[in-house]
C-alpha cells in the first residue's frame, strides 16, 4: 500500500499508459492514498504532464483517471474536477479561501479616541458622546477626532464593544440587585362590576419624633364602597392583617387591587396574599397623575374631614379600628351620599365626565341599582341583611350617634397621649 509522498515518487519510472495499466491491475482492491491535499494535488498535476494528458486518446484517459482515483483516494466527479482545472490553467493548486470584509471606517486610534473620551466623561450615553466627539472637531479643531466624529450613535456601541476599546478601557460596574416586578402597571378595566378597589395610606402625622397611626383607605371604582382600616405601622406585622380585614369587610368579592407605588403594597408578602386570593394586583402608571385619583380624593373628603390631621398615637390603632367597624365606615356605605359621573363623547372625541343629580347616590344605592346585583355579593350576605343596617337609622341619626362616638373617641385618645407623655 502507497501511504505517502515518498512512495508516490517512484512511479517516475512509469512512461507509459500500458505501464500504468499493468500497475492498476496488480494493485486492484487496495487503496492508495496521499498525505495531504496540497501534495496530492502536487501529484495530479505531475502525472498529467508526464503523459501529456490532452494529447492523448480518450481510452488511454480513462486509464489515466482510474490511476489518480486509485492513488488520490477521489471520486471520479472530484478527478474530473481537477483534470478540467489543468487543461484551462495549465496547473492544479488548492484555493486559497478570502474573507469578504469591508474596509474599516473607524480605526484603532479612533477606537483609543472613544475610549479615552467615554474615561473622562464617565461614560455618557451615545448620543451625547457624538455631540462631545463632534465639539472637538468642529469647535475646538482637534484634528485627531476629524472621522470619529462622523459615527452614527448605532455604530458607537459596536466600537464600545470591541477587544481594542476593552484594553483601553478600565471600567467596574456593580452588581445591580434585580427588582422584581411586583404588580401590573395598568389602569383597571372594571367594565361595570364591583371588586376592583383603589388603595392608599394616610398618615396621621408625627410628634416630637414619634410615628402616628397610618390609616389604609380602600375605595370600589364602581359602587364607591369604602371601607378604612388603622394599623400602627406598615410593616409586615401590622399590614397583613389589616389587609384580610379589609378585604373581608366589602360585601361582594374583591377581583382587582390598584395601589401607587408606595413600598407598603409593592412587596412581596402583599403580593403573595392577593395571589393567594385571586385578586389582580396593578399599581399607577408613569406620567398618569390620576390613576389613583378616586381614593385619593377619599383621603380628603372622607378621612381628613372625620378625624383632622392631629397626631395619633400608634398604640391607638385597636381604638380606631372598632371606631370604623360601628360608625364610620356604615355611615360611608350606607348614609353618605356620592356623585357619580356619567360618561359622555363630545364633537372632538373628547370623553367629558357630568354629575347629574339624580346620580348622587349612597354606595349601597348605587351597589342595589347595577343589572343583576343579587349575584354580585359575597357568599352568605343578601340584600335583606344590608337593608337592615341601612333602614336602622335615618342618615341624620347615625350621623349624630357618629360624632358622638367621635367626640369620646377622641377624648380616650387625648387620655393616652396623656397618661404616655
Amino acid at each position: 500500500m502507497i501511504e505517502t509522498m515518498q512512495l508516490i515518487m517512484n512511479d517516475t519510472g512509469m512512461k507509459t499508459i500500458e505501464q500504468v495499466r499493468l500497475f492498476i491491475q496488480g494493485r486492484e482492491g487496495l487503496e492508495l492514498k496521499l498525505v495531504s491535499q496540497e501534495e496530492k494535488y502536487q501529484w495530479v498535476e505531475s502525472v498529467l504532464m508526464r503523459f501529456r494528458y490532452g494529447t492523448i486518446n480518450r481510452k488511454e484517459k480513462g486509464v489515466i483517471r482510474g490511476y489518480l482515483r486509485l492513488v488520490t483516494g477521489y471520486s471520479r466527479a472530484q478527478v474530473c474536477r481537477l483534470i478540467g482545472e489543468y487543461q484551462q490553467k495549465g496547473k492544479v493548486r488548492t484555493k486559497q479561501y478570502r474573507r469578504n470584509r469591508f474596509t474599516a471606517k473607524y480605526t484603532k486610534a479612533d477606537t483609543e479616541l472613544l475610549a479615552r473620551t467615554d474615561e473622562l466623561h464617565g461614560c455618557m450615553s451615545g448620543p451625547a458622546t457624538k455631540r462631545i466627539l463632534e465639539r472637538e472637531w468642529q469647535v475646538y479643531s482637534h484634528a485627531e477626532y476629524q472621522n470619529i466624529c462622523g459615527i452614527s450613535v448605532a455604530h458607537l456601541y459596536n466600537l464600545r464593544r470591541t477587544r481594542r476599546y476593552r484594553e483601553v478601557t478600565c471600567r467596574y460596574t456593580k452588581t445591580r440587585p434585580v427588582t422584581p416586578r411586583i404588580g401590573e402597571r395598568a389602569k383597571p378595566e372594571p367594565k361595570g362590576i364591583p371588586g376592583h378597589i383603589r388603595v392608599d395610606t394616610v398618615h396621621q402625622g408625627d410628634l416630637n419624633g414619634g410615628k402616628g397611626v397610618y390609616h389604609i383607605n380602600a375605595v370600589d371604582e364602581v359602587t364607591q364602597w369604602e371601607i378604612v382600616v388603622s394599623v400602627e405601622g406598615i410593616s409586615e406585622a401590622y399590614l397583613i392583617p389589616a389587609l384580610e380585614s379589609l378585604l373581608g369587610q366589602f360585601p361582594f368579592p374583591i377581583l382587582g387591587f390598584h395601589s401607587d407605588n408606595g413600598s407598603e403594597f409593592i412587596n412581596h408578602n402583599a403580593a403573595r396574599l392577593l395571589n393567594k386570593l385571586l385578586i389582580r394586583f396593578t399599581k399607577s402608571r408613569p406620567r398618569h397623575t390620576n390613576d389613583n385619583a378616586l381614593v385619593e380624593s377619599k383621603n380628603g373628603s372622607v378621612i381628613r374631614k372625620q378625624l383632622g390631621y392631629a397626631h395619633i398615637p400608634q398604640q391607638c390603632a385597636d381604638l380606631l379600628n372598632r371606631y370604623h367597624q360601628e360608625f364610620l365606615n356604615p355611615y360611608i356605605n350606607f348614609h353618605r351620599p356620592c356623585f357619580f359621573p356619567v360618561s359622555t363623547i363630545d364633537a372632538k372625541g373628547r370623553i367629558r365626565k357630568r354629575y347629574p343629580y339624580e346620580e348622587v347616590r349612597t354606595p349601597f344605592e348605587k351597589l342595589k341599582s347595577l343589572p343583576d346585583s343579587g349575584t354580585l355579593l359575597r357568599p352568605g350576605i343578601i340584600f335583606e341583611r344590608l337593608d337592615t343596617v341601612a333602614c336602622s337609622m335615618s342618615d341624620n341619626e347615625f350621623a349624630e350617634r357618629m360624632v358622638k362616638a367621635r367626640s369620646d373617641l377622641f377624648e380616650q385618645i387625648a387620655k393616652f397621649a396623656n397618661r404616655v407623655a
